[in-house]
């Protein structure tokens, strides 16, 4: 009878034991479809190249929808606050050319690297990268031409 007494805790905190190493079996999340499936980008790494400091520059980065069904954009998140995106949630229909326009006020100096993130319907999402220079332009451009002295009126 003692061996049963002392045998039925030991069992006991074994099956305790037991059930704390046991890994509990996580719902698998769905993967996200490919994008690429669905929308057609016409560039991924746009290079805005050489632009003057402080003048803001943009470009539009064009998409279509080559899926058999509507597609809305649903956001469009920037890495920082020297970009700024402009869109249209849509629905756009399939074979539907469409487009996000993506400024950059290039107000830091010199190489630049930025990323925005386009979310879409179906919970896709693409990462789009844009790059360049930023460069300060001459304080004087154009050289000083005497010819404009002789065309002003003189005054006396």
């Amino acid at each position: 009878m003692k061996k049963i007494l002392m045998l039925l805790p030991a069992l006991l905190i074994g099956a305790l034991l037991q059930a704390q190493t046991t890994t509990a079996t996580q719902p698998s999340t769905p993967t996200p479809p490919d994008v690429a499936k669905f929308v057609d980008f016409k560039e991924t790494d746009h290079d805005f190249g050489k632009i003057p400091q402080g003048k803001p520059a943009e470009f539009d980065l064009m998409m279509k929808n080559i899926s058999p069904d509507s597609i809305k954009i649903e956001n469009v998140q920037v890495g920082c606050g020297c970009t700024t995106p402009r869109y249209e949630h849509g629905p756009y229909a399939p074979g539907e050319t469409f487009k996000v326009t993506v400024g950059y006020n290039a107000s830091a100096m010199g190489q630049f690297t930025k990323v925005i993130t386009i979310f879409f319907s179906g919970g896709m999402q693409k990462v789009i990268r844009f790059h360049g220079e930023t460069f300060t332009a001459p304080a004087n451009a154009a050289p000083a031409n005497a010819s404009v002295q002789q065309l002003k009126p003189a005054s006396n």
